[in-house]
């Protein structure tokens, strides 16, 4: 198959093109290129917010696309206009419920549709729910989209080689020996390993859905963030952390914007916590700490 890969240079896109390269797929990646790409990968280098994106896909036509990088309405009706596919796979995030007003965790693809939040009053809380309002503008144009469209809503994706480095913040306080400060210790902390996105991403590109449609993807487990680190500190072979219920802005996994999705929807396996938690831990004491 001919698949264009929109981001694809880090963390699970760089994983997706890796899978796919060995699933013998054709691959096109495109991006702004501030990284490199993989050998045998066909690289296109355009802002996608510009008309260079349009001159990069002209009289192109790919069997699927999967695209890490729409953030705003704006660029999805862009993409609309010039992406000519069978299928167009958009990653989208957990946040479209958390902007949503009345929406009950753990949160079920019907939970969407309903009136929006205002902007909050708090400047450090605006990213986050800009970010769910652009998912939302996303999701709703390509619902409109004349071919298939799957938009795949994940929440905090875990796993090796994670750029914002969280499991690390933990790991070293751990391996500190001091205790660890929590917000919200007994918070659900339901996530989505790296690894299982990638499998349900190379399944959704080879076998499409019959229609288009919005579709939850995370793990099964529910562990509190208590519960989390433990087991982080247990893969490392450290001692039992103090974990103490206060305020800080060093534990990620503890923020309000953290969604716990339903992913019975899309019944996709998922690698079980402890087996992907251990091998998340055991890469991160292979490297520098």
């Amino acid at each position: 198959m001919e698949v264009l890969v929109i981001g694809g240079n880090r963390f699970v896109g760089r994983s997706l093109v890796f899978a796919l390269l060995f699933r013998r797929h054709r691959i096109t990646v495109l991006n702004r290129g501030t990284l490199s790409t993989l050998p045998g990968v066909e690289h296109l280098v355009a802002d996608r917010a510009t008309d260079a994106f349009d001159a990069a896909l002209a009289g192109r036509r790919f069997d699927a696309v999967v695209d890490f990088a729409a953030f705003t309405g704006d660029e999805a009706r862009r993409a609309l206009r010039v992406v000519n596919t069978a299928h167009y796979i958009v990653i989208s995030s957990g946040q479209v419920y958390l902007v949503r007003e009345g929406a009950t965790a753990p949160f079920r693809e019907t939970d969407y549709e309903g009136p929006v939040m205002a902007a909050p009053p708090t400047p450090a809380e605006h990213p986050d729910w800009a970010y769910g309002i652009g998912k939302r503008e996303i999701e709703d144009v390509f619902a409109t989209a004349p071919f298939l469209t799957t938009r795949l809503r994940v929440p905090m994706i875990s796993g090796e080689g994670d750029p914002k480095g969280r499991y690390e913040k933990y790991l070293r306080r751990i391996l500190a020996g001091g205790p660890v400060v929590v917000p919200r210790a007994d918070q659900i902390a339901r996530h989505v390993y790296r690894g299982s996105l990638v499998d349900a991403l190379i399944r959704l590109v080879e076998q499409p859905p019959a229609a288009s449609d919005a579709f939850n993807f995370c793990q099964r487990e529910q562990p509190t963030v208590r519960e989390l680190i433990e087991l982080i500190a247990s893969a490392a072979r450290a001692p039992r952390p103090e974990i103490i219920d206060g305020i800080t802005t060093e534990s990620p996994f503890s923020s309000r914007w953290m969604s716990c999705l339903d992913p019975r929807k899309l019944d996709f396996p998922h690698v079980p916590l402890d087996e992907y938690v251990a091998s998340t831990v055991h890469h991160i004491l292979a490297g520098p700490l």
